[in-house]
């Protein structure tokens, strides 16, 4: 028991360290780059090592699959500090294998470190295993229904549609590269590239992270693994280099404006960037996070909320030297934090197996709902765009969360009820995302599993099985067709008609 609480706590202590010196040094040609990557395959292997002793210790208790208890938070914490949270899932033993026999730098894998070494997690009987298998047939998307976009030579971890411009789509991949893709009425495409690196050594760690379009759609921002964030015009030109972070970018966010970038990072800062003019600047930088900042979400021009794996959530505002607000509550490292259509509540989700909605006009610091149901960690939560301040005003008001535990579920912030349990994953879901009416919702899951339900009655309308892992599904603004990026290195893109 000893031996086992110094192991969490020298797990612990990882979350603490100073950011990698590849990062601090990236601008320095005489730094020894070879003596960086041996101290972290080194770093990796010790934190691969305490998980395992972790998995024993509960195998021999009669312990798994629930996602708590003290060893699986310091093992969580641990690889935190360590990996990205977009979504991204290379596995850290393969990781290690290929870096050795390769000589290069780890990439960053998905934060939860690749499959879930509990096996699968997710409890279904034979029976209505069985059953979900032969609806899902009856449900199935024509294959007609499909295009395959597949010029990526990595996983594909995010995309993103273009707001204004609804036929173009961008994606990002660990081949250290974006692409603007342009998807035509016959069932064609091309793309242009968006280099992160114009070699394999300048390839190195510039894993795409993050990218989001302005509300204009005509800029794009790209996040990397270098901590570099990148301006693109429509056409694919490079517009700013914006260097200020000391480490993995994990989220970007514009603001409604598109004047401000906002980027949150491992090296537990935020910065805030101006970006109006040719040459894009630091407006303000805020450091106060104690640990890796994953998850970043403008309330207005000015106001954001952050999220970190030091378990707490800030409020801060441009031209403010402290934060705003802090909320505490969460018991474990927080995973998303998403404002609703008014700005004035905001929901987080945790490694706790909670969400929670905090309402920003109360004066109390505790939240306004705790939702407590799931059994696992809680990766995203998303708003639907409904009720008030958005577009679908006469529409109830509606948070979806997704867990490792394999449901998807609705709650009314309306009264804290759980209205849904969309519970036909058989594997943790990474990705929900409403369609812009708010009637619909897609999921996406380990294993290639997509799922669109009717809102209204919890069913599940369209069934859709890819190869490889989805780490993100995103719906067009004109709700007709749904993308879902994964680990097999192609984005699929769904036809959608409304039932």
């Amino acid at each position: 028991a000893v031996q086992q609480q110094q192991q969490q706590q020298q797990a612990m202590q990882q979350v603490s360290r100073p950011v990698p010196q590849t990062f601090q040094n990236q601008t320095d040609p005489t730094h020894n780059e070879a003596a960086d990557l041996a101290r972290q395959r080194a770093e990796i292997q010790a934190v691969l090592a305490q998980r395992q002793q972790a998995v024993q210790k509960q195998a021999s208790l009669g312990g798994g699959g629930g996602g708590g208890g003290s060893e699986d938070a310091a093992r969580a914490t641990a690889i935190a500090a360590l990996m990205s949270a977009t979504g991204q899932r290379q596995q850290l033993q393969q990781q290690l294998q290929i870096q050795q026999q390769n000589n290069q730098p780890m990439m960053p894998g998905e934060k939860r470190g690749a499959q879930d070494r509990r096996g699968n997690n997710v409890a279904i009987d034979d029976e209505k295993l069985t059953l979900i298998e032969e609806e899902d047939k009856r449900t199935a998307i024509n294959p007609s229904d499909v295009m395959e976009l597949a010029q990526h030579t990595s996983e594909v971890f995010m995309c993103a549609w273009n707001p204004k411009f609804t036929n173009l789509i961008a994606t990002g991949s660990g081949d250290a590269s974006a692409r603007i893709w342009t998807l035509n009425s016959d069932k064609t495409s091309h793309s242009i590239l968006l280099p992160h690196g114009h070699d394999t050594a300048d390839k190195k760690n510039k894993d795409v992270t993050t990218l989001e379009w302005s509300s204009s759609g005509e800029v794009l921002a790209t996040g990397s693994y270098d901590g570099v964030a990148r301006v693109w015009s429509r056409s694919g030109e490079l517009l700013q280099t914006l260097k200020g972070h000391r480490g993995p970018i994990f989220s970007l966010k514009w603001n409604k404006r598109g004047n401000f970038l906002l980027s949150g990072s491992y090296d537990k800062s935020t910065i805030v960037w101006d970006v109006t003019g040719d040459v894009g600047f630091v407006k303000q930088q805020f450091s106060f996070h104690l640990a890796p900042a994953l998850d970043v979400d403008w309330k207005d021009d000015l106001t954001f909320a952050s999220c970190s794996t030091d378990k707490t959530v800030q409020i801060c505002r441009v031209g403010f030297s402290r934060p705003v607000k802090t909320y505490s509550g969460h018991n474990d490292e927080v995973n998303a934090v998403k404002w609703d259509p008014s700005g004035t509540l905001l929901a987080s989700c945790s490694d706790d197996c909670t969400a929670k909605v905090w309402d920003i006009n109360s004066p109390r610091n505790d939240p306004k709902w705790d939702f407590k149901s799931h059994q696992q960690e809680i990766y995203t939560v998303k708003w639907s765009p409904t009720g008030p301040g958005s577009k679908n005003p006469s529409k109830p008001l509606l948070l979806a969360t997704a867990s490792f535990d394999g449901s998807v579920r609705l709650w009314s912030v309306a009264d804290g009820a759980c209205m849904r349990v969309l519970s036909r994953h058989r594997e943790s879901v990474y990705s929900v995302a409403f369609s812009p009416s708010g009637d619909f919702l897609s999921s996406g899951s380990l294993a290639g599993q997509l799922y669109i339900w009717n809102v209204s009655n919890g069913a599940h309308i369209k069934s859709f099985k890819g190869n490889g892992d989805i780490f993100e599904v995103a719906w067009n603004t004109e709700e007709t067709r749904v993308a879902a990026c994964f680990s097999s290195n192609v984005v699929s893109v769904i036809d959608f008609k409304r039932p």
